[in-house]
């Protein structure tokens, strides 16, 4: 079956887990332009989930079952350590693939998920809603206007947000690591939007983990089960890096799962040749944030508030669903994701190597970033 250009997307959901049943599943059940026609979970509980869901599409226990002629996209929400693994068994089989972030743990995953997506002559899309935000988007309009780019603040600090506390998502050996590939990896792709593909000369940063195994810093509004391993986690809650691009263009970059602030809150502050422009706001879900969001134009000494597009929390996934058949149907953007992706975590890997280094003399840091 071949669909035609007015005919829905229609799309697998591999796995069941947070992301797909709070973000994905409800935004693309309401969305004209997607039908849900397979899901994929091993999960003793799916068909109950589905049936309260009221999902009527066949089920299958691994990728390797799903017929290829039953969907257009995979949509890929598992847990980390089998992003790179799920995504590139698909794409192989010649299926176009939408991947949560992160896409990939290392340089060597997103090396094999290019030749996946060779080999099958699928598109691989990746999961980037921030540059989707009406506030970005604005931010992205204001630097236009503040000459050559000189400097950089990145910064996500939630006030208790520990996702998962003591289950996977704090497992680095199931992550890949922590705060930094979490909410970094947001910080970094909206940094590439603004600067667009860049690399970086100079990688330094820290890690730390005062917050992931307090049960008080966990993020209750994921409604992740109770804390099943207290203690375990082995991943940091906070990293701190500054990169320098081969254009000297410096960045500081902070990603916090939880923090002694009150309010969960990003910033985003570019500072350039002939003024700055400043982004306030929260990303993500967290109800725990600031009052709307403030972009802000500064030259000569003086500050202007731009006004800013009310919307819902989330909107930016769905005006991503908006673009995303357009983006399917692109054949020049094969291969644009996991080049992104490579960059992406050649940075955060950069930052985790440095950490152990500065860090060599404690036990937790030398696990942090360690590849499964």
């Amino acid at each position: 079956m071949t669909r035609t250009a007015e005919a829905p997307v229609r799309i697998a959901l591999v796995g069941l887990g947070w992301a797909a049943t709070s973000i994905w599943l409800p935004r693309l059940r309401r969305h004209p332009g997607y039908t849900v026609t397979a899901v994929v979970d091993p999960a003793p509980g799916a068909p109950a989930l589905l049936a309260a869901e009221g999902i009527d599409a066949p089920l299958f226990t691994d990728v390797g079952r799903l017929p290829p002629e039953l969907a257009d996209l995979a949509v890929v929400a598992v847990p980390n350590h089998l992003h790179a693994t799920v995504a590139a068994r698909l794409l192989r089989r010649g299926t176009a693939v939408f991947l949560e972030k992160p896409v990939c743990l290392s340089t060597e995953e997103a090396r094999q998920l290019a030749a996946a997506e060779q080999a099958g002559g699928a598109v691989l899309l990746a999961g980037s809603a921030a540059r989707f935000r009406a506030d970005v988007t604005l931010l992205r309009e204001t630097v236009e206007k503040v000459g050559r780019i000189r400097h950089v603040d990145l910064e996500w600090v939630r006030a208790c947000g520990v996702p998962d506390a003591g289950g996977w998502f704090t497992s680095s050996s199931l992550a890949g690591g922590g705060a930094l590939l979490d909410l970094g990896w947001h910080l970094l792709d909206t940094l590439t939007s603004l600067l667009g593909p860049t690399d970086f000369g100079q990688v330094v940063g820290t890690v730390s983990s005062d917050f992931v195994n307090r049960g008080s810093a966990r993020a209750a509004w994921r409604r992740d089960e109770p804390v099943r391993n207290a203690g375990a986690g082995d991943v940091e809650d906070t990293a701190r890096g500054f990169l320098i691009t081969d254009e000297g263009v410096s960045v500081a970059l902070r990603a916090s799962w939880a923090s002694h602030v009150a309010t969960d809150v990003t910033r985003i502050r570019v500072e350039g040749s002939d003024g700055s422009a400043a982004l306030e706001c929260t990303f993500g879900f967290s109800p725990n944030r600031v009052a709307g969001s403030t972009v802000t134009h500064t030259r000569d000494g003086i500050t202007t508030g731009l006004p800013v597009p009310a919307e819902e929390i989330g909107a930016e996934y769905v005006r991503q669903l908006d673009a995303l058949p357009g983006l399917l149907a692109d054949p020049a953007l094969r291969g644009q994701a996991v080049e992104d992706a490579a960059r992406t975590i050649g940075v955060i890997e950069r930052v985790y190597g440095s950490a152990r280094q500065a860090h060599a003399a404690q036990a937790l840091v030398p696990t942090l970033g360690r590849q499964p």
